[in-house]
């Protein structure tokens, strides 16, 4: 479906071996209901690799970027739970981004997403442009694809230092655009890296070389109704 705000924090990360079971538990029982009862968050989801690494992708959905810089959110940020410190910092290769969203068509939900994390030289408006209208024509064309955003890093945001982000030990790589391909299953996307949006396509696009791909299945997800209906 198409997005349902305005702005993304998209995160990818491993985990080290011996906390992976940890990490699962927590980000289900705590981390994301936590982060999807904040003002502004529409939605949280994760994934987990089966193309690809780091091993898990998990993004948010907020109704703008101001929501990923407020009070209440920078506030857990700087207090992590006692579970969260534990969790985070068995962290590896974290890729941590606030994203404006650009570009979002679809309707309904995949069960499997490709991302893909690149850069361009092209002028913003004119690189999303060109982008989402290929898309949209696969969106509405191929069987199986079912939606398609665009996301736009915005850097001076990502980099903010929190008491979380120090427990990760290390920098967070910070993404230029990233684009999301949500799809019935793995092998429609498969097959798309071979055809219309292939590593080649996308640098005729505009796009600059080496691009970071993924394919991943949906684990959990969570939105901000649901969680108010739990809770009543």
């Amino acid at each position: 479906m198409s997005l349902a705000g305005r702005a993304v924090l998209a995160i990818w990360n491993g985990i080290t071996p011996q906390a992976e079971e940890e990490f699962v538990a927590w980000h289900v029982r705590e981390h994301i209901p936590e982060r999807v009862g904040l003002p502004g968050f529409l939605r949280g989801r994760r994934y987990i690799a089966i193309d690809g690494s780091p091993k898990f992708f998990n993004f948010y959905e907020t109704r703008c970027i101001e929501d990923l810089s407020s009070a209440a959110y920078l506030a857990r940020l700087d207090d992590p739970t006692p579970w969260t410190r534990a969790v985070v910092a068995q962290f590896t290769d974290t890729s941590r981004t606030l994203c404006h969203v650009k570009g979002s068509v679809g309707r309904g939900d995949g069960a499997a997403i490709e991302t893909v994390r690149m850069s361009s030289s092209l002028p913003a408006d004119r690189f999303a442009r060109a982008l989402m209208h290929r898309c949209a024509s696969l969106v509405a064309t191929v069987t199986g694809i079912v939606a398609a955003h665009l996301l736009k890093g915005d850097s001076e945001g990502s980099n903010r230092l929190t008491a979380e982000k120090k427990l990760r030990g290390g920098e967070d790589e910070i993404a230029d655009w990233i684009l999301l391909i949500e799809a019935t299953d793995a092998q429609r996307l498969a097959e798309l890296r071979s055809s219309a949006l292939s590593d080649a396509t996308l640098v005729e696009g505009g796009a600059r070389t080496g691009l970071k791909r993924g394919i991943y299945i949906l684990q959990y997800d969570l939105s901000a109704s649901e969680l108010e209906k739990t809770k009543a």
